[in-house]
C-alpha cells in the first residue's frame, strides 16, 4: 500500500503507521457504519481507500468492531462545524499514542469455572444430603426391623414321606389308634388302644380298662364316643372294648411276630401321661423275654405272663394298648409293659421310678389276634395248659412240678395233658420245645404263647437223668 491510496471509510487498514503531527480534532459527528459491498477483496487491495491527509489506513475496528468508541473528545470536537461542500467525513483514526483511545479490544465473555470455595461448598453439601439421606434410610430400616424380623428360610418341600420312614409310618397308623379314658372303682387313667375291624371293635390292655365304669374313645381326628366292654382277660392282659355308630373307622393291618427279629426297626403310638398320638421309634431288642406283670390283687388272679418282644422305643404310662409297628406300617405288638430304673437300688416294685429308661414290653401280635378273637366271639379267652401243679417256691434251674395241688388234690391232673405224656410229681422241666427255663414263670410263659392243641416238646430232669416228653396242651377258661 502507498500514501496515495484511499480506504473506503467502511473498510479498516491492515496495518497503520505514527502521525508525525498531533492527532486533528475528529468531527463531532462519526458517520454512521456502512455495510460492506457485496463482491468486494476480503483483502481490501481495490476497494480500500487511504486518508488522503496522512496516508494513514482507516481504523480496522471502526468498520466491523461493534464495541468501538463513538464518543469525541469534547474540548477536540468543540464548535466544530461540518462543511457541506468538503464531500464526506472521513473516518476518524486511531491513534495509539492518544489519551483515550477510540475503542476497547472485545475478548469476549471471561470464562467461568468453579472456585475453590465453590467446590467446597460443593463438596460439603453432597456431605450433607448424603448424611440426612443414609439417616433417614438407617431410621427407616431400624424401625422396619423393630417390628417384624425376616429370616432366611427354605421353601416348602413335598409333605409326602416314604412309606417306610417314620413320619411314613405314622401317618399310615395315627387314624386307627385311640386313646382311652376310663373312669370308676375309686379312680380314672388313661390308655390306647386301636382299631381291629370296621365294626368298631378296639383292642387295649386289660389293666386300662379294669373295673371301669365308663370308657370313653377319642380318635386322633379330636372326635370322643363312648364304649362298651366286650371281654378281658387277665392272664393275657388285653381286652377288647367297642365303639357305635362311627364311620370311617381304620382299622390297623396285624403283622406277623414270628417275622420279627433283634434289631428290627419299630414305632409306638400311644398317649403317655394323656399326650395323645405321641409318635417314638426305636429297634427290637429282644424277642421272647418272659415278663410278669400285675398281681395287685395277692391272690395271682391278675397276673399275666407274657413271652414279650422288648424294645427300647420310649413307652410311658398311658403308652399301654397302643401299637407297636413294624416297617411297613403293621401291628407286631401291644405294648404293655416297662421296667423302671429303681429309686433305692433294692428293686422293690414300689420304690422304682415311672418313666422309660429304654426297656419296654410288648405283647407279641399273634398271641393278641388270637386272644382278641375269643374275646369277641365269647367274651372270654381260653388258656393252654398241661394239668399240672408247678411249685413256684423252688429256687433251683428249671421249673419244679409240685408234690401236691390246690385243696389237696394230685400235682398231676388225673388224665390230663401232662398225665398222658408221663409227668410225674417231683420232675424239674428244663427246656420246652428246646428253649431253656428258669423257672415256674418262664415255663407258664412259653405255654401260654401257644394255642391249646399244640403239641409241644418238654426236657424233664428225672432222677438225675433227662428224659424228653410230648405233650398236646389242654385249654382251661381265662379270667
Amino acid at each position: 500500500m502507498s500514501d496515495s491510496q484511499q480506504t473506503d471509510a467502511s473498510r479498516a487498514p491492515q496495518w497503520w503507521s505514527r502521525p508525525d503531527g498531533p492527532a486533528k480534532a475528529r468531527s463531532a459527528e462519526v458517520p454512521p457504519q456502512r455495510s460492506e459491498p457485496q463482491g468486494s477483496d476480503p483483502q481490501g487491495s481495490d476497494s480500500q481507500r487511504s486518508d488522503p491527509e496522512h496516508g494513514v489506513p482507516d481504523d480496522p475496528y471502526t468498520a466491523s468492531d461493534p464495541y468501538a468508541a463513538t464518543a469525541v473528545d469534547a474540548e477536540a470536537g468543540a464548535g466544530v462545524q461540518a462543511d457541506p461542500d468538503a464531500g464526506p467525513e472521513p473516518a476518524p483514526r486511531y491513534d495509539p499514542w492518544a489519551a483515550r483511545p477510540l475503542h476497547v479490544v472485545d475478548r469476549g465473555r471471561e470464562p467461568r469455572g468453579f472456585r475453590m470455595w465453590q467446590v467446597v461448598a460443593l463438596a460439603v453439601g453432597v456431605a450433607l444430603l448424603a448424611g440426612g439421606v443414609g439417616g433417614f434410610l438407617g431410621v427407616l430400616s431400624e424401625r422396619r426391623s423393630s417390628t417384624r424380623l425376616e429370616l432366611p428360610q427354605a421353601a416348602v418341600d413335598s409333605k409326602g414321606r416314604a412309606p417306610d420312614s417314620v413320619a411314613g409310618i405314622a401317618a399310615s397308623a395315627l387314624p386307627g389308634v385311640v386313646t382311652l379314658h376310663v373312669s370308676g372303682g375309686g379312680g380314672s387313667g388313661t390308655g390306647t388302644g386301636f382299631v381291629l375291624d370296621p365294626q368298631g371293635h378296639i383292642l387295649t390292655n386289660n389293666h386300662v380298662v379294669a373295673d371301669a365304669k365308663n370308657i370313653t374313645v377319642t380318635f386322633s381326628t379330636g372326635e370322643s364316643v363312648p364304649a362298651t366292654l366286650v371281654g378281658r382277660d387277665g392272664g393275657y392282659d388285653l381286652a377288647v372294648v367297642k365303639v357305635e355308630g362311627v364311620r370311617g373307622l381304620r382299622p390297623l393291618t396285624l403283622g406277623n411276630s414270628e417275622n420279627v427279629k433283634v434289631g428290627d426297626p419299630v414305632v409306638a403310638i400311644g398317649a403317655p401321661f394323656d399326650l395323645s398320638n405321641t409318635v417314638t421309634a426305636g429297634i427290637i431288642s429282644a424277642t421272647g423275654r418272659p415278663i410278669t406283670a400285675g398281681g395287685d390283687k395277692g391272690d395271682g388272679s391278675d397276673i399275666s405272663y407274657v413271652d414279650a418282644l422288648q424294645t427300647d422305643a420310649p413307652i410311658n404310662p398311658g403308652n399301654s394298648g397302643g401299637p407297636l409297628l413294624d416297617a411297613r406300617a403293621h401291628v407286631v405288638g401291644i405294648n404293655s409293659a416297662i421296667r423302671g430304673a429303681d429309686k433305692s437300688g433294692d428293686g422293690d416294685e414300689e420304690d422304682r421310678q415311672s418313666g422309660s429308661i429304654g426297656l419296654g414290653f410288648a405283647i407279641p401280635v399273634n398271641q393278641g389276634k388270637r386272644v382278641a378273637e375269643e374275646l369277641i366271639s365269647t367274651g372270654h379267652a381260653t388258656h393252654p395248659v398241661i394239668g399240672v401243679t408247678l411249685d413256684m417256691q423252688y429256687k433251683g434251674d428249671g421249673a419244679r412240678v409240685g408234690t401236691k395241688g390246690a385243696d389237696g388234690k394230685p400235682a398231676v391232673v388225673a388224665d390230663g395233658p401232662g398225665a398222658r405224656a408221663g409227668i410225674k410229681a417231683g420232675d424239674v422241666i428244663t427246656k420246652v420245645d428246646g428253649q431253656r427255663v428258669h423257672g415256674g414263670d418262664e415255663l407258664i410263659i412259653k405255654i401260654r404263647a401257644h394255642r391249646p392243641g399244640d403239641s409241644l416238646n418238654l426236657t424233664v430232669l428225672r432222677d438225675g437223668g433227662e428224659r424228653t416228653l410230648d405233650v398236646v396242651l389242654g385249654s382251661a377258661d381265662g379270667s
